[in-house]
């Protein structure tokens, strides 16, 4: 419930977790009540890209940087058509956004979107608290007509809990849709889309891939019709423990060995089409200095995140499944959480974090290459023989 008003940073709010802790501030963005898991984000930048990120469909996002808003909102930066997030908190709203892109401030943007949000409380306070407790439900409060502190706490109870929560569906495109390869056609690939960010068809299409964006609903055979040189899963909000029919369409796309690609809730996906189990993390992985090694080469990366969910997979073999010898390829250096998983004995990978760094280094860019590689070998392998 939210009601758009003008001047709501001098109106009360209030934000209040499942376990009974308040957080007294002022209003930011829309007033009214908004309900979700609260979980935090450690980029200082990309903020409006996180927002439009459809992974974060549900949650309540606080954010450790202290200045939010400073360089506006711009029409260039959207990840989607819409934000996302279910609410938003922040410690130091800026009070004019500078930016040559500015378009608007992100206090107009989020009360245009009906988004509401919480600004000066201690977030640094809040993510000690997550981080100690765990993400849980939350609700945001604000208005003249505030409930007493005990209704609050029962209506933040009864709203839906992450885990058990099939979300893709909600937020994917109802239509397919293509992007072109930029310059010359190369490769084709299907996109399932569990939440895609419009930045990584970009990245491929960059590549010289034609990109055919599919609902979260297709099927094997709306996947083949496309004719795909390489199949790809997207990131996505929701527990992975529900995506039953994604997990079947990519065991039918691992079975024909057809060049494999997931990253996020793609990831977590493979993890469950290879026979491992997914869990869900105390407070997730969020923001865009998270460092990962990729063991196929040492090297370490700073890389965006946006999960919840893990893959339970060893981290010290290599694991024999229906569809050949898997092993993990890439892990978190902060926890040691599967960040990625690899097939020894056909072109089928996934990282768990976001190579398409928006907003975030450009450290993992590579992956789309590696992509690239796997398709143009398979289709070289098929013209010799």
């Amino acid at each position: 419930m939210t009601t758009s008003t003008r001047g709501a940073d001098k109106v009360p709010a209030v934000l209040v977790l499942e376990d009974g802790r308040i957080f007294r501030g002022r209003a930011y963005g829309a007033v009214g009540a908004t309900f979700g898991e609260a979980v935090f984000s450690t980029g200082m930048t990309g903020y409006q890209e996180t927002l439009t990120d459809p992974s974060y469909h549900r949650q309540v996002v606080v954010m450790t940087a202290p200045h939010v808003g400073n360089t506006g909102v711009n029409d260039e930066d959207p990840e989607s058509k819409r934000i996302w997030v279910a609410g938003y908190v922040v410690r130091d709203p800026a009070r004019t956004p500078s930016n040559w892109r500015s378009r608007r401030s992100l206090d107009d943007e989020l009360r245009a979107q009906g988004v509401v949000g919480i600004s000066g409380i201690d977030t640094r306070a809040l993510t000690r608290h997550l981080r100690e407790r765990g993400a849980m439900r939350v609700g945001i409060f604000s208005g003249n007509a505030l409930p007493d502190e005990g209704t609050m706490l029962a209506e933040v109870r009864q709203a839906p809990e992450m885990e058990g929560a099939d979300l893709a569906a909600e937020v994917a495109t109802k239509e397919a849709y293509v992007v072109p390869a930029i310059g010359e056609k190369k490769f084709t690939v299907a996109a399932v889309d569990l939440g895609i960010k419009g930045m990584t068809p970009h990245r491929m299409a960059e590549r010289g891939i034609e990109v055919h964006v599919l609902p979260a609903t297709a099927t094997v055979e709306d996947v083949y019709a496309v004719n795909p040189d390489g199949v790809f899963f997207s990131n996505g909000p929701g527990d992975p423990a529900t995506a039953d029919h994604a997990v079947s369409v990519m065991r039918g796309v691992l079975e024909r060995k057809t060049p494999l690609f997931g990253i996020c809730f793609g990831n977590q996906i493979l993890g469950r089409a290879l026979g491992f189990g997914t869990y869900k993390l105390k407070y997730g992985h969020r923001g865009i200095n998270q460092p990962v090694q990729d063991r196929t080469t040492g090297k370490v990366e700073v890389t965006a995140h946006n999960h919840g969910f893990a893959v339970d997979a060893p981290l010290d073999k290599v694991c024999d499944t229906p569809y050949g010898r898997a092993e993990v390829s890439h892990v978190c250096l902060n926890d040691n959480v599967v960040e990625g998983l690899q097939l020894l004995d056909q072109p089928a990978f996934s990282v768990q974090y976001h190579p398409e760094a928006a907003a975030g280094p450009h450290d993992a860019a590579y992956l789309f290459d590696r992509f690239t590689s796997l398709m143009n070998t398979v289709l070289m392998e098929g013209q010799r023989a």
